[in-house]
């Protein structure tokens, strides 16, 4: 189906209409995870929301290869990636570990994470340490061409000089004397010409862990380098989307730019699209401010700003509840008015797929609701008005299952895909409920727990079952006949 897709473009601060390079295919770029740390709630906001894009792309007919790199190296501490401890390597000595070990434990932490969401896998995702070769080739054609210089061994790529053809501000907005003057000394790194330049190469001190050879000596890439060099060898020079956290438009991705245009003569992408942060009670996470907590203690409830836990669904369906460009601020009362109202829809959708009674006439048409649908997401991925258009599939599938509107076999046929289109293939949404077809043997092996430790008269355990199935959403009722279970 031909759709005028708008997409937000930081670089121009406007909507622009949709127009891949070589379409029918189209290539997109999302910086990944660096996994020396569980991942947390404001990276999994930001890839459900690619994810997003990458279903609705597919479902309208694109062929998308989305490339999502894991930073397996090179990512030190300071706010520019190049300052202070490789972050990794610092987990490793602390946990007395290698630090593949811990790249090993956190990457497959993170996919589990993703996974669990019900994400997409990307079609490529390649780390920083498979493409050190890649890396160093890079670096050698933005020091031929003038706009690096090396230092004993480290390469720092010379802003002022590329400022003077190019915009190196050309993302943010910002020039380079409002740069200069925001930004701090070189904070220890005097062998740096200008305060703005940043490492394209790094020489390694004997202790640090991770490092490789190369014609500058032995060290290790720069943060920044690794997103130029991989979306290159799999998109090419020049391709259509690359996005990532607003936080990233500053620093990383205004140095992918520079890197990108220095070695290649190009921007490398159409479109740089940017999702905005997650805050909780109008403030931003952080475990300063005790307001942080990881995916899995959402899902369980295990932390003390929590009043109980939530489904990854229905974590999914909240996060699709505002516009990716928008602030998404997180509250128990949010997560709750969510949990409500992904229940209401995938209730309809139950009923819808349980077969309803099509009539030989109609009293609705739901072809102006399939283009309200496509209007939604065409207009910036806006899920939230989806989601306000599927409630209303959702209203119309309750009346006709209660008897109040009839429609017939072609309406009852287009609602049908309709439903499967934007709730399973765009939005990604499932009925955990009725995905898990051992869940009544679960709760049962647990009523029979009970019983069993009532009728030892434990019941400190019983009282505990019971509270904690009601935590997370499971009812009981107790009655002659024995105990019952229903969802809350």
């Amino acid at each position: 189906m031909q759709q005028n897709l708008f997409v937000y473009n930081t670089l121009t601060r406007k909507k622009e209409l949709f127009k891949p390079i070589n379409a029918p295919h189209v290539g997109m770029y999302v910086c990944g995870p660096t996994v020396y740390s569980d991942v947390h709630l404001g990276n999994c906001r930001t890839y459900i929301s690619f994810d997003l894009m990458f279903r609705y792309l597919a479902a309208i007919g694109y062929k998308v290869r989305y490339v999502r790199n894991v930073t397996d190296a090179g990512h030190l501490e300071g706010d520019a990636g190049d300052e202070g401890e490789d972050k990794i390597a610092k987990k490793a000595k602390l946990a007395q570990l290698e630090p593949m070990e811990i790249v090993q434990k956190y990457t497959v932490g993170f996919r589990d994470v993703m996974k669990i969401l019900n994400n997409l896998p990307p079609s490529i995702e390649p780390t920083a340490t498979g493409h050190i070769i890649e890396q160093i080739e890079m670096v050698k054609v933005i020091l031929e061409k003038g706009y690096a210089y090396e230092v004993d061994g480290s390469i720092y790529f010379d802003v002022e000089k590329y400022n003077k053809s190019q915009d190196y501000g050309i993302l943010s907005g910002r020039n380079l004397e409002d740069l200069l003057n925001n930004t701090r000394s070189l904070g220890g790194q005097q062998e740096k010409h200008g305060k703005l330049d940043f490492a394209l190469w790094i020489k390694a001190k004997p202790e640090h862990l991770m490092k490789w050879p190369s014609p500058w000596g032995v060290g290790f890439p720069g943060w920044h380098l690794e997103c130029s060099a991989m979306s290159q060898k799999y998109l090419g020079s020049h391709f259509d989307i690359h996005g990532g956290g607003l936080d990233l438009v500053p620093t990383h991705h205004t140095n992918e730019i520079a890197q990108n245009v220095a070695c290649c003569g190009t921007n490398p992408a159409n479109y740089w699209v940017h999702t905005n942060m997650l805050t909780v009670n109008g403030q931003k996470m952080s475990k300063s401010l005790g307001n942080s907590f990881l995916p899995h203690e959402l899902f369980s409830g295990e932390n003390s700003i929590l009043n109980k836990g939530y489904s990854p669904m229905t974590v999914r369906f909240f996060m699709l509840q505002a516009h990716y460009r928008s602030t998404l601020d997180f509250g128990n009362e949010a997560m709750e008015a969510s949990e409500k109202g992904f229940k209401r829809l995938m209730n309809a959708f139950a009923l819808l797929t349980d077969g309803l009674k099509a009539s030989a006439t109609t009293e609705v048409e739901i072809a102006p609701l399939m283009e309200r649908c496509y209007a939604a997401m065409n207009d910036d991925f806006n899920s939230p008005v989806l989601i306000a258009e599927l409630f209303e599939a959702s209203r119309i599938i309750n009346s006709v299952y209660d008897g109040k509107l009839k429609i017939d076999a072609a309406n009852l046929e287009q609602l049908t895909i309709l439903m499967n289109t934007f709730v399973v293939d765009v939005l990604g949404l499932q009925n955990e409920q009725a995905a898990n077809d051992d869940l009544p043997k679960v709760l049962s092996f647990i009523v029979d727990l009970r019983s069993s430790a009532k009728a030892n008269k434990d019941y400190a355990t019983s009282d505990k079952i019971r509270d904690g199935l009601s935590q997370i959403g499971f009812q009981l009722k107790d009655s002659k006949e024995g105990t019952t279970w229903n969802k809350a």
